[in-house]
């Protein structure tokens, strides 16, 4: 019987789902499936991208943990994809082992937003602070936290994450897997107002009631919106009487309205209607205030200018506008959308749209960094499907063996980590946190990470 050597490159949910949905597919040949990431531990974004008070989206984990347990798929992490094979694999490697592969890289990196002085120091990503606060190996240990007034640009998941952690006090954190030298940083930071600016009205955010729910839901913060943003026009009403969850976002700002306000040390200012047009800078080129647009409905679910202008002092920007994909050496990229281009994760050639056989692409990085979990499954699914159907166009691996694939690795040396090693960096984390109650205590350093993965002294 045939046999389909599939490497992923990518171990987060994207990459796993695939596995999984691939091994349970009808088939008509056997399947032997290695997964990769340049992080030493799996579940990506999972781990890497949800605020370490998410406990419940956090557990999406166990269902990946119950994928990868069943032990039919191998995961190798610490290792790679570029062009220097000394840190890695190359995909000139994966074609001289694989039938094919699936690249399942996500996006972890900001979308740009091109106002005047968003460059400015106090002016930061979102992605580049969640990976911070989230302990990702590859980031400072440290975090400038030491403005008063903040803004946070955008009206989705992210931006609130993003303010609900600089709001939040740090002792109410402490529960959580949050990393030590985040809770200091934390603790530090003088903060006493964060405001998030969406160019839109309450009616058209991006983000989902349990987000918003939770923001509400933080101890000594006041929550502050304006009555203005509340002159719903004919669509914000349709809107908020045809869709639930608009409806049950509504319910919860106009809750928040009624509050009384003025107790609390801290403050979290909801401006709606707030198109951001420059980043106001002092003498010395630090952040020092965000101007804005006012904007009104259009009477169809969208915003025009009013060409009023207004600024909100603060000292420390963040930008969460969305993420975007990163290109992969030897693997077509679209710079404009930042996914790899592709025909329902067939990856094709920009040039003349044919189809590159062998590769294949699902997640983020093959439709842009939109939707939930839900998504990642049908995307999975559709890519799938075509490796199945594409038998007769997969490559012909020169050493397609199990094992050749290790013995490249170690000839290499690259301190490769393994399903066994995450088991072990898990316990261990755990273990850190018992003796103060916590979930866990993350292991931030790689190195370290890599040392108890593989047991090393």
């Amino acid at each position: 019987m045939t046999k389909l050597r599939l490497a992923i490159v990518g171990a987060g949910p994207a990459g796993i789902y695939a596995a999984d949905i691939l091994l349970k597919a009808e088939r008509s040949f056997d399947v032997s499936i290695d997964l990769f990431d340049h992080l030493p531990a799996p579940y990506g974004l999972v781990r890497y991208g949800v605020a370490p008070d998410h406990p419940r989206i956090k557990g999406i984990i166990t269902a990946l943990r119950d994928v990868l347990d069943r032990g039919d798929i191998r995961i190798f992490g610490n290792v790679r994809f570029g062009a220097d094979p000394a840190e890695g694999l190359t995909l000139d490697d994966l074609k001289r082992h694989y039938n094919a592969v699936i690249f399942a890289t996500g996006a972890v990196h900001d979308a740009e937003l091109r106002i005047p002085g968003i460059d400015a120091a106090g002016s930061y990503g979102a992605a580049d602070f969640v990976s911070w606060y989230d302990g990702h190996p590859d980031y400072p240990r440290e975090w400038p936290l030491d403005a008063e007034s903040v803004a946070v640009i955008g009206n989705g998941n992210v931006a609130l994450d993003v303010a609900r952690v600089l709001a939040k006090h740090a002792d109410d954190l402490l529960p959580t897997e949050i990393p030590a030298n985040v809770y200091e940083g934390l603790k530090a930071s003088p903060v006493t107002d964060v405001h998030v600016f969406g160019r839109r009205g309450p009616t058209s955010v991006k983000f989902t009631p349990l987000e918003l729910r939770e923001l509400g839901e933080l101890r000594d913060v006041d929550m502050i919106l304006a009555d203005e943003d509340f002159d719903y026009d004919e669509h914000a009403q349709a809107s908020v009487a045809g869709n639930k969850q608009i409806m049950v976002i509504d319910r919860v700002l106009q809750s928040w309205r009624k509050r009384e306000t003025g107790q609390a040390s801290r403050r979290l200012h909801l401006h709606f209607y707030a198109k951001p047009v420059e980043v106001v800078t002092d003498a010395s080129g630090r952040v020092s205030a965000l101007k804005y647009e006012r904007t009104r409905p259009d009477g169809q679910g969208g915003v025009v200018g009013t060409g009023e202008l207004r600024e909100v002092p603060v000292q420390a920007l963040y930008r969460a506008v969305g993420y975007f994909g990163s290109p992969l050496p030897g693997v077509p990229f679209d710079e404009k959308h930042g996914v790899i281009p592709n025909h329902e994760g067939q990856v094709v050639n920009p040039d003349n749209n044919e189809q590159v056989y062998g590769v294949y692409a699902t997640g983020w990085i093959k439709r842009g960094p939109v939707g939930l979990i839900g998504h990642t499954k049908s995307d999975a699914m559709e890519t799938v499907e075509h490796i199945i159907n594409d038998l007769g166009n997969w490559w012909a691996p020169e050493s397609p063996s199990e094992a050749s694939i290790v013995e490249l690795l170690e000839s290499r040396g690259i301190r490769y980590t393994t399903l066994d090693g995450w088991h072990a960096l898990d316990a261990h984390e755990i273990a850190l946190g018992e003796p103060e109650g916590r979930a866990r205590i993350k292991v931030v350093d790689r190195d370290e990470m890599v040392r108890v993965s593989r047991r090393e002294s």
